[in-house]
């Protein structure tokens, strides 16, 4: 090998190696990984929590609109219906109060007119006690036999009124009307004076006799719209007067004429009440007139040849 061959040589063995230096650049670009997408992963992140903000929005909504449409179902303010709501595991569930019952007692007139001169219901509801009490205190008959008048509460006070003394029961007083009709039909006419029960008079059973008419006057009425017989012609004056007495369902009024004034008597639970004041002596029982629906006479007292007309 000459040296031209030897620098030929050389030569080409440099193009060679600078030659094998470019094809392992090429490879080694070739097989480098590319550099990180920085930019597209930042602007997926981006993507991906706005899709999560969004999520949570929606299920915000979504919780807004049960919350108001329970607070609507539960009456809110303005709201209809009422939904009952559960209680907690383990909680003690509210016991609703019971409304308390009314008072037991004695049953109230139909109207107010039957509580006359100012007495209150509650006082003559404590005059029928006393009352009912002084019965239950007497002593039995010579048989023992007495018969049970009940208690306060089976009752129906029809009317209370003043009472005026006279020579045989001195002393002003107040007159308490009670009636029931279970089990037997009771009336009792009391009367009560300075907190004490002075008298009864008890009635058990109907009244009624073979032939009565629609209207029946109390066999004890006189008790009420008479004075004692010792003092006829001398009564005390102004007088109040009070009668009572039965009538029929088909009876709509009764009427009542009395020293020359007539009133209409209240009807209560198949009884009639009528009351007013005299101021002037008299002689004649009261006179009681009974008409149906269609204003029709039905009773006319001094056609009754069981009613006492004048007074004794």
């Amino acid at each position: 090998m000459n040296e031209e061959q030897g620098q030929q040589g050389t030569g080409t063995g440099g193009d060679f190696e600078e030659h094998l230096r470019e094809l392992l650049a090429e490879d080694a670009n070739a097989i480098r990984p590319a550099p990180v997408p920085y930019p597209a992963i930042r602007r997926r992140g981006t993507i991906e929590r706005r899709r999560r903000v969004a999520a949570a929005g929606a299920a915000l909504v979504t919780l807004a609109a049960m919350f108001v449409g329970a607070y609507a179902l539960a009456g809110g303010e303005g709201g209809g219906n009422t939904v009952a709501s559960t209680p907690p595991a383990g909680a003690t569930p509210r016991t609703p109060a019971t409304p308390s019952a009314p008072p037991a007692g004695p049953a109230r007139p139909a109207t107010e007119d039957q509580l006359l001169d100012g007495i209150t219901f509650g006082q003559a509801v404590d005059g029928l006690e006393k009352c009912l009490a002084y019965d239950r205190s007497h002593t039995r008959g010579p048989s023992g036999f007495r018969t049970d008048l009940g208690a306060a509460e089976e009752y129906r006070i029809i009317l209370a009124m003043n009472s005026t003394g006279d020579s045989n029961a001195p002393g002003d007083g107040m007159h308490v009307v009670a009636v029931k009709e279970r089990p037997k039909q009771t009336r009792l006419i009391c009367n009560v004076k300075d907190g004490k029960a002075k008298g009864l008079n008890t009635s058990v059973g109907s009244d009624d006799v073979p032939g009565a008419g629609p209207v029946t006057a109390d066999l004890s009425g006189g008790k009420l719209y008479r004075q004692s017989v010792l003092d006829r012609g001398n009564w005390k004056l102004p007088f109040r007067w009070g009668l009572i007495g039965t009538a029929e369902p088909s009876v709509a009024r009764v009427t009542v004429s009395y020293g020359g004034t007539t009133s209409r008597a209240a009807l209560d639970h198949g009884w009639f009440v009528a009351s007013g004041v005299l101021n002037r002596q008299v002689t004649v029982a009261p006179r009681i007139k009974g008409y149906d629906a269609d204003n029709k006479l039905v009773y006319d007292s001094d056609e009754d040849e069981n009613y006492e007309k004048r007074l004794p």
